[in-house]
């Protein structure tokens, strides 16, 4: 089983940036906890990270193409205004779960709202690296359950 994360704009800088809202923990650390919480779960995490809304979407392409078994996306501020993106998810046939580190609902008022929200399983925020795990729990269960 594969599970593509996504990562989205600025996501590179975790670590640097706001650590009020996202801590200290590096990209690549989040990226570690996914994958041994995926080999605890007996799946591949396959992470991807890009600054560039065409790349994101290209991305999205080749996990359809490739059959991924479920998608996470962590579209950062893509998620308030990316129809592109939108429409690029939509075209999946897997499970896709929506999540952020930081609660959305209680920052900005453009923050909360998802331009995902309505194509998405569903939306796990607010919890920090944990939001990533809790993800990919759901998004594996949510495949699992697919294939039966």
């Amino acid at each position: 089983m594969r599970v593509l994360m996504l990562h989205g704009i600025n996501h590179n800088m975790f670590g640097k940036r706001d650590p009020k809202q996202y801590g200290t923990i590096t990209l690549d650390e989040i990226n570690a906890s996914l994958s041994a919480l995926g080999q605890e779960l007996g799946v591949e995490v396959q992470a991807y990270q890009t600054n560039c809304e065409g790349e994101m979407c290209e991305r999205i392409h080749q996990g359809y193409q490739d059959g991924v078994d479920a998608v996470l996306i962590n579209a950062g501020a893509w998620t308030h205004y990316s129809y592109g993106i939108r429409d690029a998810l939509a075209i999946l046939t897997c499970p896709v779960v929506e999540l952020h580190m930081s609660n959305i609902h209680a920052r900005e008022e453009f923050r909360h709202h998802s331009v995902f929200g309505e194509i998405v399983m569903g939306q796990i925020c607010g919890f920090g690296v944990d939001s990533y795990l809790l993800a990919l729990r759901a998004g594996v269960s949510a495949a699992k359950a697919a294939k039966k």
